[in-house]
């Protein structure tokens, strides 16, 4: 065992409430959920601490503090140019550092499923 935090990557559950509304969501808005996850559990820090972390984020993602006065409390993570997220903490343990995703959210636009007719 080493000693000190171990890193990525980390462990994701859900909160049922944020499960269920994550299985509810399309296809589509379930893979934007699946890429943002990934990113989650793989970075280094959770909180993207400092100044830019998030910089290295695929576009459209990004995280903020839900409060500011909490550095160490709930975070948002945006995906979809912020139509969608998921809201966060981060229990940094030893052995198993965890990720708890507390809510989900998606609005926004699927993408045509048919070219258009042309004139």
């Amino acid at each position: 065992m080493t000693d000190g935090f171990m890193g990525p990557p980390c462990q994701m559950d859900w909160r049922l409430d944020a499960f269920a509304a994550r299985e509810a969501l399309s296809a589509y808005a379930q893979k934007m959920v699946d890429a943002a996850r990934a990113e989650l559990v793989t970075a280094k820090d959770p909180y993207f601490r400092g100044i830019e972390t998030d910089a290295d984020l695929p576009d459209g993602m990004m995280v903020r503090r839900d409060r500011s006065s909490d550095p160490k409390g709930r975070h948002i993570f945006f995906f979809d140019d912020g139509n969608g997220w998921l809201k966060y903490v981060f229990v940094p343990r030893v052995e198993d550092p965890q990720i708890v995703v507390e809510e989900i959210f998606w609005q926004g636009a699927e993408p045509p499923t048919e070219a258009p007719a042309e004139p």
